[in-house]
């Protein structure tokens, strides 16, 4: 028998990312929420509870905009329910995703910390 390269629980949180993406862009425009989108989501083993991680625009919103996405959740696991063929659904918990700010703060410190003096003394 042939080993599968993925788990169950990462193709259902590859496509529970796909949809789950298309509702928060929509959410963002109907509902007026502070731009995010999706980033991630993982799924536990047993496919009770999905892990939602969002990365917010401007992150001084983001508290904001986790608030109405788990405000959001219960309708938008009723969409889901009718749009993916699961049998149950799980249940949606929207958190944020900070990696994107660290990554940024992190190249800004290694951009003050470049070697200017290298630069200048190779202009012999």
């Amino acid at each position: 028998m042939p080993s599968r390269d993925f788990k169950r629980t990462d193709r259902v949180g590859a496509e529970l990312r796909r949809e789950i993406g298309t509702l928060v862009h929509a959410a963002v425009r109907d509902h007026g929420l502070p731009s995010c989108s999706v980033s991630d989501v993982e799924v536990t083993r047993d496919l009770d509870w999905a892990t939602v991680w969002v990365t917010a625009l401007l992150p001084a919103q983001s508290k904001e905009a986790v608030k109405a996405l788990n405000e959001l959740g219960g309708e938008f696991r009723r969409s889901l329910s009718r749009q993916m063929r699961l049998r149950r659904v799980p249940e949606l918990r929207f958190k944020y995703d900070d990696s994107v700010d660290k990554g940024e703060r992190i190249e800004h410190l290694l951009r003050q910390d470049s070697p200017q003096s290298e630069a200048d003394g190779n202009e012999d």
